[in-house]
């Protein structure tokens, strides 16, 4: 099992590394990261050869606009639907012969004005107002006003106005003559891409030339229009000029795998050292991994396609997700790996590294437990705040102006805080697919009204309050050594479930009858050991989380039941008593929240019994129990410390205190005297 354990550990680690190295973005020596309006972030940049200069884009769009709202097609005349309609017009039936003469002059003579098409009068003549038109005659370009041409529809309409009498208009209109008059002034296709191709080329031919050896720009420097121009030139230059050679293509790919698997080690060393149940945890490992791939290539596909993509990443809801899972410490050094990570997708990687180690710090400090989902709200506010300022701050220290790109940019914040408060989806998918706990779970696993406290108060009351007391004693305890009062609250509230199974046969819930005065020492204590496998069961069939289950099983340890031990010896004076089966099944404490369980469970439980609960008799007690399971090794395992053990003892002394103190005896009423 731990070989394989093992090999799946690897696997998943291998899988994180090559899946970043995939989306790793492919960048050479021929290539610069540099926006417009923003200063120069590497160094002095000379020409090694001859650059031509060219307008930058925003002026040849502005010349180019101008081009297309002034430039006159050229047009070509077509005869042939002249002669159609001429020709057809000389067997128009019903109309007298002066009629048909003056329709064929009135047709020849629009034809000689000109017809256009619809579209071509009303996007250039209406549209862009242009006065005059192009012929090619002789190769030479010649004007022609376009104050005589009309569309077949305004041609119709003239004829219309001409010929009044019934009988022309009924036989016009019964010839349809309106279908016949089709445009003969047609754009010259060929000859208007010509010209315009001519009239463009100028536009954006180069207008000078960087010399070799001539200085381009250095650090520091501001990227003008100008500037981005000869740039982005330099650049398609390089790249047609020469192609990588077989050996750069290699030294690039190995300098992204020693990055990559340094930066990745850094937090598997950081796991093994001071979170090895986190690195030893398949299903945790997974997630730290999973959820550090998986934002890297959100990154990787969003900040080539929109100008400072990156800050709309929402990097901040990492260590929200880590900080809900695991501690703060582990989401900062998540938080570093990603965001060094993902620094050479920025434009400029220092202002990127420093603005989202800022903001994810404020999400840390402002999210120490998910207890709400109005907490969520706040953290992206914070998030938000720290974003903006933490950029400005970068914009006016590095360039002492706030760039026109600015609005955009906290633009891009806001939607980030936005993405940022639908981290409680996320959480919840995690917590899903790897059996992870976040604070919401256990605040919701602590209400009475679930299913199965509402068992254990109903069928064990005396459990059920025993429950509550330990649950007080413990997660008050648990503020006071910096551990988790919400972990050690649900695993009181459920560390005893198992009793369920057998009510009866523990003592705060019988009433004067003793069902153990009936069986042997070591039934007895097979049915008191019972209370734990009983309560693994229980836990699996609810689906209980499995740092519950921990806490059931480890809250005796492998503590003996001494009781029925005892009970054993004085049976057989002078006979060695094995202790295995008085002993529970264990495993001992692994955490400071299992071990303060441990103490305030047994310690509870004793103080019931003390004849007189005085400051003397509480204190001895506490000692007593807790010592004894020092001794004894029932910790051993725990990361509890001598002096957690002290604050504890202190904390149980006062709470005892608290819930035993002695109430004043009231006088009874004194009787009133008869007359």
């Amino acid at each position: 099992m731990y070989n394989k354990d093992y090999i799946l550990r690897i696997i998943v680690i291998l899988a994180a590394t090559s899946l970043i190295l995939l989306f790793f973005p492919r960048s050479d020596s021929r290539h610069f990261q540099f926006e417009m309006n923003r200063p120069w972030t590497h160094s002095l940049l000379t020409a090694p050869f001859d650059i031509p200069v060219f307008r930058d884009s925003i002026t040849v769009k502005e010349m180019r606009d101008s081009l297309n709202r002034t430039f006159t097609p050229i047009m070509k005349v077509d005869n042939s639907p002249r002669k159609a309609v001429l020709n057809r017009l000389l067997s128009i039936p019903g109309i007298d012969p002066s009629d048909r003469t003056r329709l064929r002059e009135t047709v020849g003579r629009l034809y000689s004005d000109g017809i256009v098409s619809p579209e071509f009068y009303n996007d250039y003549i209406r549209a862009r107002g242009i006065r005059e038109v192009g012929f090619v005659e002789n190769n030479t370009v010649v004007k022609r006003k376009v104050g005589t041409l009309r569309t077949p529809r305004l041609a119709y309409a003239v004829i219309d106005s001409l010929f009044h009498t019934p009988r022309a208009r009924t036989a016009i209109t019964e010839f349809q003559l309106a279908t016949m008059i089709l445009p003969n002034i047609l754009i010259d296709t060929v000859a208007t891409e010509r010209l315009y191709d001519d009239r463009l080329r100028p536009i954006e031919a180069a207008i000078g030339v960087v010399q070799q050896g001539e200085r381009i720009i250095d650090r520091g420097d501001i990227v003008t229009p100008q500037l981005y121009a000869i740039l982005s030139t330099y650049e398609s230059m390089l790249e047609s000029r020469s192609q990588a050679s077989t050996s750069e293509n290699l030294y690039v790919g190995l300098g992204q795998l020693l990055f990559t698997v340094m930066l990745l080690s850094s937090l598997l060393i950081y796991l093994w050292i001071y979170r090895r149940k986190d690195f030893l945890s398949l299903k945790r490992l997974s997630a730290i991994l999973l959820a550090i791939t998986l934002l890297y290539v959100v990154a990787t596909i969003v900040a080539p396609h929109i100008s400072s993509g990156i800050y709309l990443i929402p990097f901040a809801i990492l260590p929200v997700m880590t900080v809900v899972f695991f501690d703060s410490r582990t989401a900062f050094m998540c938080l570093v790996v990603e965001i060094l990570l993902c620094g050479p997708l920025s434009l400029f990687p220092i202002e990127f590294i420093t603005v989202q180690t800022l903001a994810g710090l404020a999400a840390i400090f402002s999210l120490r437990e998910l207890t709400r989902r109005s907490q969520l709200l706040r953290t992206a506010l914070f998030v938000f705040l720290v974003y903006a300022v933490s950029y400005l701050a970068m914009e006016l220290l590095q360039s002492g102006t706030i760039s026109s790109s600015t609005g955009k940019l906290i633009g891009f914040f806001a939607i980030n805080a936005v993405l940022i408060s639908f981290a409680y989806i996320l959480i919840f998918v995690f917590e899903k697919i790897f059996s992870l706990t976040s604070m919401v779970t256990l605040v919701e696993m602590s209400d009475i009204n679930n299913p199965i406290l509402r068992d254990l108060s109903e069928q064990c009351p005396g459990t059920f309050q025993h429950s509550m007391s330990v649950s007080s004693l413990a997660s008050d305890a648990a503020r006071k050594i910096g551990a988790n009062p919400l972990t050690v609250r649900a695993g009181a509230l459920y560390h005893d479930i198992g009793k369920l199974s057998n009510p009866a046969f523990f003592t705060e819930n019988q009433h004067g009858v003793n069902p153990h005065d009936a069986l042997t020492p070591q039934q007895s204590a097979g049915i008191i050991i019972g209370h734990v496998t009983e309560g693994l069961k229980m836990a699996e069939k609810n689906k209980l989380p499995q740092i519950i289950k921990d806490m059931i099983s480890q809250h005796h340890g492998k503590g003996l039941v001494k009781y029925f031990y005892a009970m054993e010896q004085r049976r057989h004076p002078g006979e060695e008593i094995s202790a295995a089966p008085f002993t529970y099944p264990g495993p001992n404490p692994t955490t400071k929240e299992a071990s303060l369980l441990m103490m305030a469970d047994s310690v509870e439980a004793a103080s019931r019994s003390l004849p007189e609960h005085t400051m003397e008799a509480i204190t001895s007690l506490v000692n007593k129990i807790i010592d004894g399971q020092v001794q004894q090794g029932l910790h051993s395992q725990s990361p509890i410390s001598f002096k957690d053990i002290k604050v504890i003892k202190e904390a149980f002394i006062s709470r005892l205190r608290t819930m035993y103190h002695v109430r004043i005896a009231y006088p009874s009423d004194a009787k009133p005297k008869s007359n």
